[in-house]
């Protein structure tokens, strides 16, 4: 498990040349796979901005390894639209207010969205529904 709060600022590695493209600016969510999209670099070249997941050969405490291939097959035009994560306001489908995001967990190895920590409690990843400008939206605890 690694939380998004700990790939931000990690450096981003070429496998083959072992090149640094820059550093981790942002993880994007795919909310339709509940898994990691993209990461968004700071710092690297303009055809190199946005890495997608499947290109991640692996993360590490330290930096990430991406294909050297799959940065330039990553253009950003099919990737989705970034929507910030941490920090955002948290609902449930019927609208009930669910604290803020303070931070989320992922696996690693498959970058899947294992839990939304927030102000209120922890959320699995399996019950994000979306995450927009206003919101993410998760679906409500069944009781």
């Amino acid at each position: 498990m690694m939380l998004f709060t700990q790939a931000k600022g990690l450096r981003v590695i070429t496998a083959d040349e072992a090149a640094t493209l820059g550093t981790v600016k942002d993880l994007t969510i795919d909310t339709h796979t509940r898994g990691i999209a993209c990461l968004r670099l700071a710092g690297a070249p303009k055809d190199a901005t946005a890495i997608a997941w499947g290109s991640v050969q692996a993360l590490g405490r330290d930096a990430v390894i991406v294909r050297s291939q799959g940065v330039a097959e990553s253009g950003a035009a099919h990737l989705p639209e970034h929507r910030e994560a941490i920090g955002s306001r948290v609902l449930t489908e019927h609208g009930m207010e669910h604290g803020t995001v303070k931070d989320v967990a992922f696996d690693p190895v498959s970058g899947r969205i294992l839990t939304v920590y927030t102000a209120l409690g922890d959320i699995a990843g399996d019950r994000l529904v979306g995450l927009g400008s206003y919101a993410m939206v998760v679906r409500a605890e069944r009781t």
